[in-house]
């Protein structure tokens, strides 16, 4: 089974095979190659009618020794306070990104959350991100844009109001849920409205009916939580002021 990388060998049958006018599938199957493969190769170094296999294979080398350049090494954002171990503090917040994601964040959204999330004050400017995260300025800048839209982090300056920072805080989590009560509620009434209009007792008023029932049934729960963590709260800081 060929590896993974073509060979000058593999090279000099793709050039064969378009001097015959082969197509990309048919050299793919000569060399038990995906076309897409030889597709990309072609179309790399200099296409159908431009292809050499000795120039593919230069071109290819001096690739390889670009790459194997060697690069700075990635700051760890790991927070090593209270004696605590980077790496492990590294691997929790790409750990607990990836589980952002998979709730159906975007995938920089979650990365820039988690490294919020997981600092001790809450709060890094735009340079703090762009300098973890290793990404451009402009990506941070609008993912910081969602997350806000979405109530999951404020924008505050800093002191001396000379520049922004971002800051995640305790009630991350209940803003988030409030946000999806009333989204809930939205829904809940739209559905309503749909199933007056299009009649109750039809298929397609009956489908919006179902959705209202099932969402009044997914928010009063949702509400009492919402209530008792409120007066938990209020208590708490009641004890603290006695």
């Amino acid at each position: 089974m060929p590896g993974d990388r073509l060979t000058n060998e593999d090279r000099q049958h793709i050039a064969e095979g378009l001097a015959e006018g082969l197509g990309f599938t048919e050299i793919g199957r000569r060399l038990g190659r995906p076309a897409s493969t030889i597709m990309r190769e072609v179309t790399r170094n200099g296409g159908p009618d431009d292809y050499g296999a000795q120039q593919a294979q230069e071109a290819t080398q001096q690739r390889a020794r670009r790459h194997r350049k060697a690069k700075p090494p990635v700051p760890l954002a790991g927070d090593s306070s209270h004696g605590r171990d980077p790496q492990a503090v590294q691997n929790l917040t790409e750990s607990f990104a990836t589980l952002l994601e998979q709730q159906g964040m975007p995938r920089m959204a979650a990365r820039v959350l988690a490294c919020l999330y997981v600092t001790d004050s809450g709060t890094l400017t735009a340079a703090d991100l762009v300098q973890r995260l290793r990404v451009s300025p402009a990506s941070i800048s609008q993912t910081i844009a969602f997350l806000e839209q979405q109530g999951l982090l404020k924008r505050e300056r800093t002191p001396g109001g000379r520049r922004e920072r971002y800051v995640v805080d305790d009630e991350l989590w209940v803003r988030s849920t409030l946000a999806a009560l009333e989204m809930n509620d939205t829904l809940i009434a739209a559905s309503q409205r749909a199933a007056e209009i299009l009649g109750a007792t039809t298929p397609a008023g009956a489908r919006f009916g179902f959705s209202a029932e099932f969402l009044l049934l997914v928010n009063a729960p949702l509400r009492q939580a919402m209530e008792r963590w409120q007066q938990s709260q209020a208590d708490r800081n009641a004890e603290r002021q006695s």
